[in-house]
């Protein structure tokens, strides 16, 4: 073994007194920490948590009695949303219902249902009625607006399987009623 060229220093020899002093200082920084400690959290009682009552559910259209003429056909609900269109807090559905056809295109009606508690769903408001002769293609609920692609003839001799007009509209409540906001102008396909 090769002895260090360098004088041996102070803390290589370690004797009683350095470990007394080692134990002195570990005992203060102990004792300075259990003086230093964060108050003690207390618990107190509140009132429970406010809970939101479960949404009401939108109305079902399969419960509904449309006011179409089918002739005995029944009906078909072909597309439906719901959204809080009047912003009373519960969801209306919309729906786009038209006559159950063997074949071809039957013109749609698009109408707005409510159900009070308790109650059966019904129909509030007609936005498009069949006697228009429309059918309808895109169709939505965002934020209290109804919007639909609105197909349409621009004639008699226009075959009912291929609608040569189409036209943006959107509904939004107002006040007491249902008010079209777009899509006055027809424009062909």
């Amino acid at each position: 073994m090769q002895t260090s060229a360098l004088p041996d220093l102070a803390h290589t020899a370690t004797k009683p007194v350095h470990w007394l002093a080692t134990a002195a200082a570990m005992a203060g920084v102990v004792a300075l920490a259990g003086l230093l400690q964060p108050r003690t959290a207390t618990a107190t009682a509140t009132a429970p948590e406010k809970r939101t009552a479960t949404p009401a559910a939108a109305p079902d259209p399969a419960t509904v009695d449309f006011p179409l003429e089918c002739g005995g056909a029944g009906t078909t609900v072909a597309k439906q949303a719901p959204g809080d269109l009047d912003g009373d807090g519960r969801p209306e559905t919309v729906a786009v219902v038209h006559c159950d056809a063997g074949s071809g295109t039957p013109p749609s009606g698009i109408y707005v249902l409510t159900q009070g508690s308790g109650a059966a769903p019904r129909v509030v408001a007609t936005l498009v009625d069949p006697a228009d002769k429309k059918t309808v293609g895109d169709f939505a609920v965002r934020e209290g607006r109804v919007s639909a692609t609105l197909l349409g003839y621009s004639s008699l001799e226009v075959p009912r399987c291929c609608p040569d007009q189409e036209e943006q509209a959107s509904w939004r409540w107002k006040g007491n009623a249902f008010v079209r906001t777009s899509g006055d102008l027809a424009r062909s396909v």
